[in-house]
């Protein structure tokens, strides 16, 4: 017994409810003085539903219903998200799949995942480091670093960890990342998660990207240039042979993502680097994701085999994370061979997004700086008009998502059509006949102004 039991042991009943009260009296004015303290921390610092963030949001969403708009996100998708779709039981003609070659879905693809579970399990249970290696892994990282012509490659679990781990992992203070205005998100994350000085060059202008480094350069240790195979929001593909001028010129490092070029770009589909027939080797870090064309989940960097060495043995978002599923990883490495088995399905992507463009310019719609690419934007400018008309086509069983303020100023808010190979030509004459149509209805309604 301790000494304070042994103290409560000799008191009287009437002694032990003294102290009872007298500690219960602490205690109340114990609290009264925290809540005396914290009387003016305002509700928004401590309950998410006063978030001026969340207010701002709720806000939004009441404007769109007020004007009659209903909310296009979040639908129920139930099946495959290929060149069709079906929701609520309806089949649409979909433009809002990154699906680009038809291989999510496909039998072969789809088989090799079934088997890897079956081998494998449904999780590795632990990070690669530890206890999660599997021999998919190593040939999954073989193959993309084959598809692409460098030296190795790491897989992480998801694209946006994939930037975010890998630039604040190999970049810090002291060093500077110039990257395009309209890069990724993830990229932005991992400039900030760095801590190096961050500037931004007007998109796809290396004139001023050259500029800014013949000012900037000596001031820094490493510096990291980053841009975009094509950019998701306007399917525009830059000038590689020229940033890799300059990323020599001044001793950088060059970074080109590639989420949305690789499988697409390039006579094989072996993306941007093919595209513009460069060595591979120029690019210090080939980032792509595997969830788009290659019908998985996850993300890479590809290069050379000291930079992949030490991301394995270091980069947190590696490390720290239980590695690629078995299904995903096997799902990505057959997506990869079927690629290479069947070069017709690139040629045919490449069809029918050149039919997309042809057709939308016969029609006098904004594509915006779209080319080669499979992202091909209809510029509406006006937020609320590019829902109503998303809307308008829904109603024609075309389901194809708005980009609004502020993912875009609003004089840029746009459809955006996600070409894949398994698109027919007749669900793209429709397509486009019906946006010019609906299109005309709302400018005839004075909702939208013309531009030329």
């Amino acid at each position: 017994m301790s000494n304070q039991a042994q103290d409560l042991s000799t008191l009287s009943p009437e002694e032990k409810r003294a102290l009872l009260k007298e500690l219960m009296q602490k205690k109340a004015s114990q609290t009264q003085t925290v809540a005396a303290q914290t009387d003016d921390i305002p509700p928004e610092h401590y309950d998410f539903f006063h978030y001026p963030q969340y207010r701002n949001l709720e806000q939004l969403i009441a404007g769109m219903q007020a004007n009659g708009v209903v909310d296009p996100y979040f639908k129920i998708h139930e099946g495959i998200n290929g060149d069709r779709t079906k929701i609520e039981g309806q089949e649409f003609i979909n433009y809002s799949s990154y699906n680009y070659l038809g291989l999510s879905g496909d039998f072969d693809v789809s088989r090799a995942a079934k088997e890897a579970i079956d081998r494998y399990g449904t999780s590795v249970s632990a990070s690669r480091l530890a206890s999660g290696e599997r021999p998919l892994h190593r040939q999954l990282e073989q193959a993309i670093a084959s598809l692409i012509g460098a030296e190795d490659a790491i897989i992480y679990t998801a694209g946006h960890a994939t930037n975010e781990s890998t630039i604040g992992h190999l970049f810090s203070k002291g060093d500077l990342i110039l990257h395009d205005a309209l890069i990724h998100n993830s990229v932005i994350q991992g400039c900030i998660m760095s801590g190096a000085t961050q500037i931004s060059f007007p998109h796809n202008d290396w004139q001023s990207l050259d500029k800014i480094l013949f000012e900037q350069r000596r001031r820094y240790k490493r510096v990291l240039i980053a841009i975009e195979g094509v950019y998701s929001m306007d399917g525009d593909i830059p000038d590689l042979p020229k940033f890799i001028e300059i990323k020599k010129r001044h001793k950088t490092f060059l970074m080109v993502d590639e989420a949305h070029s690789i499988g697409v770009l390039g006579e094989h589909g072996c993306g941007i680097g093919e595209y513009h027939n460069i060595n591979p080797t120029d690019v210090d870090l080939w980032m792509g994701t595997v969830s788009k064309s290659f019908a998985s989940c996850g993300g890479y960097i590809a290069g050379c085999q000291a930079v992949i060495k030490y991301l394995k043995y270091t980069s947190p978002g590696f490390i720290y994370s239980a590695g690629m599923s078995p299904a995903n990883t096997a799902a990505a490495l057959a997506s990869i061979q079927k690629l290479k088995a069947e070069p017709q399905r690139v040629k045919c992507l490449h069809e029918r997004a050149k039919l997309f463009l042809e057709l939308a310019s016969d029609r006098k719609l904004d594509t915006g700086m779209s080319k080669d690419s499979a992202v091909i934007p209809i510029i509406v400018g006006n937020s609320v008009h590019c829902i109503q008309l998303s809307q308008a086509l829904f109603h024609h069983k075309i389901n194809v998502q708005p980009m609004i303020y502020p993912a875009v100023e609003d004089k840029a808010a746009r459809l955006r059509f996600f070409i894949s190979s398994t698109h027919t030509p007749e669900q793209i004459n429709f397509t486009i006949n019906t946006v010019a149509d609906e299109l005309a209805k709302l400018r005839q309604l004075n909702l939208v102004g013309y531009t030329t």
